[in-house]
């Protein structure tokens, strides 16, 4: 049986069943409790969250809508793993969809919003200085969070968000590497005062190498994958 399974939690306390189930899995995912290509057992799962199978496998079936699990014949649900160049394409994409939240942001914050976006980065400031790699990763969620609101686009914040949560884990991860807490922070320095200049083409090409990996980088976030992943 495997600990990393069987280790009893409260069950979620939200309407919608699934809904929770499948928030609480994800969230077990993207912190690295359940690796890529882990496979998770809906007989334990059940067991832990104390409910029957049904909303386990509902939960199981929507983390597949998303690519989060693959339901495999045989093996049931496994994490979904993702190959050195899909990554790379995906994190291509979300730079893009990211520089164009930030283009309109520039453009379209309010004072108001522009406020909750500096305390954002204010938030994110203090994680960086104490070096706590969890509080950080929270709180560049509502850093990023607080741009997609800024544009003032529903659809493309929807895409953004979405594209962000599948990344989720490897974005975790990149921040474990040596010196990249500092380097995110800094580079968040850089996206604040393009986005409060009113400067959308500029905040459009720091967003865009903020989220964007490549040469070294990519390197050590493929080195700091767990080991099979």
């Amino acid at each position: 049986m495997d600990s990393r399974i069987y280790n009893p939690e409260p069950m979620p306390t939200m309407k919608n069943r699934s809904g929770s189930l499948r928030e609480a899995i994800e969230e077990r995912i993207a912190i690295g409790e359940f690796a890529p290509g882990f496979r998770l057992d809906e007989v334990l799962l059940s067991k832990n969250y104390a409910v029957s199978r049904t909303p386990i496998r509902e939960a199981l079936i929507q983390l597949a809508s998303m690519g989060i699990v693959e339901i495999r014949p045989r093996r049931g649900a496994i994490v979904a793993e993702i190959g050195p160049q899909k990554l790379v394409e995906m994190f291509e994409v979300m730079a893009e969809i990211e520089a164009m939240c930030g283009r309109l942001a520039a453009r379209r914050m309010t004072a108001a919003e522009q406020a909750s976006l500096t305390q954002a980065h204010l938030a994110c400031k203090e994680a960086c200085e104490v070096q706590d790699a969890d509080a950080y990763f929270d709180m560049n969620e509502a850093f990023h969070e607080q741009i997609y609101l800024g544009s003032h686009n529903t659809f493309l914040a929807e895409q953004a968000r979405t594209l962000h949560r599948r990344l989720r884990p490897y974005r975790r991860l990149q921040l474990r590497v040596r010196d990249r807490l500092a380097n995110s922070f800094g580079e968040h320095d850089d996206i604040v005062a393009a986005i409060l200049s009113g400067d959308g083409e500029h905040t459009s090409t720091v967003l865009r190498h903020h989220i964007m990996i490549q040469g070294q980088r990519f390197a050590d976030l493929i080195a700091s994958l767990p080991r099979g992943a």
